[in-house]
């Protein structure tokens, strides 16, 4: 990993440093956490329901650093004398390992990687009146080990169908033949600040919906991508109750990478991508009656397309605000052809309710990424292109002041319904969420900007565990079941190939000490029919699948240099 190294990186990691080192620190007001940020976000969520200390939604993020709770006595929250705030970005450190295959998601744009990896992010947040600046740039390294991936021995029906989600997606195997190197303006961002409103310019991660571990629009599991945005940074007010939103015009980019690590099924299967960038335009919009405080539901929604086939009207810019049928958009003269544009799109409804004296809270997402043509479609059929995540947490309160029994949960469910086999010719859908054929993937990078457990995939989580305040002991149980999609289209009705299933269990532990958060995940994953692979032994009478044992470990640190004396 030398070459990894190289003096240039080294010279721009100086400077970088040399910067951070001049501004003092001083108030973290108007500085946003990272969405996602390991322990800390999860620490407010869980402090809501505790002592409702904060009116934040949850259903956009990043939120506010100053919504921690100041008894926390981890960040200062004092105004500056001079009119100009400085402060010292928290450091945070992201170390991965997976042994034989990846695994893991929402990393801030880590990449699926076999061996070690790191992320490291850090920098300053400067305020004067109503402008905020914050440079926090991200590295990230990787081994980037090559593993078993798709085989090539499957007949040649099968692997046109792998590569047919492949060729509307991109998502590739492996990130290239060699180590990985990727230094990034990550968590930057220029605005200028009225209220609870922000209007700029920024390269941060965004999460929309109420997900703990998934997003079916935006989370943190995919590189960030430059946008501009007018949002609010915390609930505006009205008579009504409170609302936020968001409004992004943003520039997404394909990886440029073939699927498969077997370069030869890449040159008879792949469609090369064009090279062209992806226009995007979204909003997103939630509601808080004032009437119900622990009630929030929203909607949102998302356009893409090739820059090549973008107009230059206002609706081509800003197609969030067109109607939701299709109808509306037939071609007189070849009524056929709906989608000339080559536009593709998704809308999400979502909700959460907590409850501070039950220690409770409940939340889902329903999303679907091909509109209905007409209401009459959309009430009939409206299980078609759906996607959809439920959860749930719930605190009991032990014996010691400040201790917890935390039990939190999630679904999330990609899989394409039943209704595939009627409205498709064959056993197989047309594509799955987050695919397109026109646009190749509501991605950035390589990797889905929302959910990040695989194209087609359905998950299941479940967590216990004792917390108080930053620190926790617990346990994760995941099944993860992979490409169910692929597989029903691929394999059908037979019984040789089963479903590739994950099932794990992971042993958690975080603690703070003083101003460090420390965060740890060890996980085995047993891999039941891996890649869709039959054991050596295996027969048509007797099929046995192979199975691969794997271990995923992570541990993340944040470093708060503005502490309260």
């Amino acid at each position: 990993m030398k070459n990894i190294f190289s003096k240039k990186y080294l010279y721009y990691l100086k400077i970088i440093s040399l910067i951070t080192l001049q501004f003092s620190f001083q108030s973290a007001f108007g500085q946003f956490i990272p969405a996602g940020t390991p322990l800390v976000e999860e620490f407010i969520r869980r402090n809501q329901i505790i002592s409702d200390n904060t009116k934040s939604s949850f259903l956009l993020r990043p939120i506010l650093l100053d919504q921690i709770d100041s008894s926390s006595n981890l960040v200062s929250f004092e105004n500056s004398k001079n009119g100009v705030e400085n402060f010292i970005l928290p450091f945070q450190s992201i170390t991965t390992f997976n042994s034989d295959r990846p695994y893991g998601r929402s990393d801030f744009g880590m990449i699926p990687n076999v061996g070690l990896q790191q992320y490291i992010s850090g920098g300053i947040f400067v305020k004067w009146k109503f402008l905020n600046f914050q440079f926090q740039p991200e590295i990230v390294i990787a081994q980037n080990r090559a593993y078993k991936g798709f085989s090539d021995d499957f007949e040649q029906p099968i692997l046109v169908d792998r590569f047919h989600y492949w060729n509307y997606d991109d998502s590739p195997e492996r990130f290239g033949k060699n180590e990985f190197f990727e230094i990034w303006l990550g968590q930057s961002n220029f605005a200028i600040n009225h209220g609870a409103f922000e209007l700029g310019i920024s390269s941060r991660n965004i999460w929309w919906g109420p997900g703990q571990w998934n997003s079916l629009t935006f989370s943190n599991n995919a590189k960030s991508f430059p946008h501009f945005s007018l949002n609010t940074t915390k609930p505006a007010k009205t008579f009504l109750g409170n609302f936020e939103g968001q409004v992004v015009v943003g520039k997404l980019k394909n990886s440029g990478l073939g699927p498969s690590q077997n370069q030869s099924l890449n040159d008879q299967y792949f469609d090369q991508f064009t090279g062209d960038w992806r226009y995007l335009n979204g909003i997103t919009v939630s509601y808080n009656p004032k009437w119900i405080p622990g009630l929030f539901f929203g909607i949102s929604r998302t356009f893409q397309q090739f820059n090549k086939n973008r107009g230059n009207t206002f609706d081509d810019f800003f197609p969030i605000f067109q109607v939701f049928q299709k109808e509306k958009f037939i071609n007189s003269s070849n009524p056929t052809q709906i989608d000339e544009e080559a536009r593709d799109q998704q809308a999400t409804i979502f909700g959460r309710f907590y409850n501070v004296n039950a220690k409770f809270e409940i939340y889902f997402e329903y999303g679907r990424r091909d509109h209905a043509f007409n209401w009459r479609e959309f009430l009939i059929n409206p299980e078609h292109a759906r996607a959809y995540l439920i959860g749930f947490k719930k605190l009991v309160a032990l014996r010691k002041n400040n201790k917890f029994l935390q039990l939190r949960g999630e679904i999330t469910h990609q899989q394409e319904s039943v209704n595939r086999y009627i409205r498709y010719l064959g056993l197989g859908g047309d594509a799955s969420w987050h695919t397109h054929y026109q646009v190749r993937g509501f991605v950035n990078h390589g990797q889905p900007l929302g959910v990040g457990i695989g194209t087609g995939s359905n998950i299941q989580t479940l967590e216990f565990a004792i917390v108080e305040n930053f620190n926790k002991l617990g346990v994760i149980f995941e099944r993860l079941e992979n490409h169910q999609d692929f597989y029903y289209r691929a394999f059908g009705q037979q019984n040789e190939h089963q479903p590739w299933i994950d099932l794990s269990i992971g042993f958690l532990f975080d603690k703070r000490w003083e101003n460090l958060l420390f965060s740890s995940r060890l996980q085995v994953i047993n891999g039941k029919n891996y890649q869709w692979q039959l054991d050596e032994k295996s027969t048509p009478e007797f099929p046995k699948g192979e199975n691969l044992l794997s271990l995923h470990s992570q541990i993340s640190l944040v470093y708060f240099f503005n502490k309260q004396n």
